[in-house]
């Protein structure tokens, strides 16, 4: 059981879609981000109890709220981009979706969206690729993209369609082979190019980029870890800015459709 769960605490999440790494670095999910301010649970807590339970399961796994559950006797913890409850007592854990039968709701769910609304506030607009249309738009989503994926390619070429509807499609990096690979090195010189929108283009048509050597940092680590702390599992990664899951790869029509499902009272 201590293996499943830190599996898929540790990067399960990415199999789906995974390359092989081919040599590439595994990322610290610690860095270029603050830790969780848990410092002040009290010791003997329900809360540090789920803590140390979660921490019990092998370093390196981020653990990014603690708190009460929406059942009795239990602990909710967003840790490693996915949603545990723990009980009381520290002795048991689960994994899995809650759901709220009366309301129809999943509630774990719920908490991951929170989560991503929180970790999407910290990463700048600045450092994003946006196509957005003319005129104030009816949506905006946050796209987690490679540039080697065939959904992530089809969902760009369509992204005139999108735009034309209304939707402002802002781009975060993942580069789902790892950082360190070839897919990893190619989205950084998209990044670093002066023409980033341009940039993409090419790179998603198997056009040449090459890295600007005035270029001395990117935001694609950040965004690769952000996406790894917002559950990824599988690119393109399609979000709503308050951090709720819209899907994977969607024509237009129906994308537009999506969101104007989310946003209805």
């Amino acid at each position: 059981m201590k293996q499943l769960v830190l599996a898929l605490l540790l990067g399960f999440s990415l199999s789906a879609c995974a390359q092989s790494n081919g040599g590439a670095v595994a990322a610290k999910p610690d860095a270029d981000v603050p830790a969780a301010d848990l410092g002040k649970i009290a010791a003997g807590s329900p809360e540090a109890r789920a803590r140390a339970a979660v921490q019990a399961l092998g370093e390196g796994v981020r653990i990014e709220r603690i708190g009460p559950a929406p059942i009795p006797g239990f602990r909710q913890v967003v840790a490693g981009g996915t949603v545990l409850y723990v009980s009381d007592d520290g002795k048991y854990l689960f994994q899995g979706g809650l759901v709220d039968v009366a309301k129809r709701q999943d509630l774990s769910e719920a908490a991951m969206a929170q989560v991503r609304k929180d970790i999407l506030a910290s990463l700048p607009e600045a450092d994003r690729i946006v196509f957005a249309p003319k005129g104030a738009p009816r949506h905006t989503v946050v796209v987690l993209t490679d540039i080697e994926c065939g959904y992530c390619r089809k969902f760009h070429s369509e992204i005139g369609r999108y735009n034309a509807l209304g939707i402002r499609v802002e781009y975060l990096a993942f580069p789902r082979a790892g950082l360190g690979s070839d897919d990893y090195r190619k989205m950084v010189a998209v990044w670093c190019a002066p023409d980033r929108r341009k940039a993409l283009t090419d790179a998603k048509n198997d056009r040449p980029v090459p890295l600007a050597s005035t270029c001395t940092r990117t935001p694609v680590d950040m965004q690769y870890r952000a996406g790894l702390r917002m559950g990824l599992e599988g690119t393109p990664m399609i979000l709503a800015l308050d951090g709720r899951m819209v899907g994977g790869y969607l024509p237009p029509e129906r994308l537009a459709q999506r969101l104007d499902a989310l946003d209805a009272p």
